[in-house]
């Protein structure tokens, strides 16, 4: 399927699946899907998930073969299936060569942008960070010209298909994951984090602990 790209850019319950990842097997408890739901996956792009990337985040490429196995089964309950992609122009303040705090990465059109090859790839896929906006969450960014906060086309594309819970997965814990699930349950969606396919940064060592903190005080679940 050609992903279509939007161009601004109840309890679950749970089952154990095993996938394999990387030479290892790893147990992943995984969320229920039906028409209701969606599978929303966080910024798994080369920059940060091949270790060649400019921002790459240690482990990352272990998450692709639990989302891949994730992805068919969401699909084959009939949820929706979304992707996010950061999307930067060449010079932005995100950037610590323009004032920001992060390597150049995910520049539009290049390499590091692109998501994984390793990723099933096939739905909406909703780009961030693009002009002169900027921000970690799926659903919204900060216009840095003028302070608002614009909407991505996210919730929207949820909204339309009857999606009242999702699961969100993908790079970085501590950042865009963070920031899409938090937006999600301020939004009314019912949130679950599928916690074997998300990996952290950490600038700081707990960065990633005080994420899933800040996360499940929120009322988000980990599974």
């Amino acid at each position: 399927m050609t992903p279509r790209v939007a161009q601004d850019g109840r309890t679950c319950g749970a089952r154990q699946t095993r996938a394999r990842a990387c030479g290892f097997w790893a147990i992943m408890v995984a969320m229920d899907y039906d028409a209701t739901a969606a599978l929303i996956v966080v910024d798994v792009q080369n920059d940060f998930a091949h270790p060649a990337g400019s921002l790459y985040v240690d482990e990352g490429e272990r998450v692709i073969p639990l989302i891949d196995e994730e992805l068919a089964r969401a699909r084959s309950a009939g949820a929706t299936v979304v992707f996010t992609q950061d999307w930067h122009p060449e010079v932005t303040p995100h950037f610590a060569k323009d004032g920001g705090v992060w390597p150049s990465h995910c520049v539009a059109e290049t390499w590091g942008a692109e998501l994984s090859p390793d990723l099933e790839v096939g739905g909406e896929i909703v780009r961030k960070g693009i002009g002169t906006d900027d921000g970690y969450s799926g659903f919204s960014e900060c216009d840095l010209t003028t302070g608002n906060r614009d909407q991505t086309s996210l919730e929207t594309i949820l909204r339309d298909n009857g999606v009242t819970r999702v699961a969100v997965t993908g790079l970085a814990t501590d950042y865009c994951v963070r920031a899409t699930a938090l937006d999600a349950s301020g939004r009314g969606f019912d949130v679950t984090v599928l916690k074997d396919g998300i990996r952290a940064v950490n600038l700081k060592p707990d960065d990633g602990d005080k994420a899933v903190k800040e996360m499940r005080e929120a009322g988000v679940r980990f599974e």
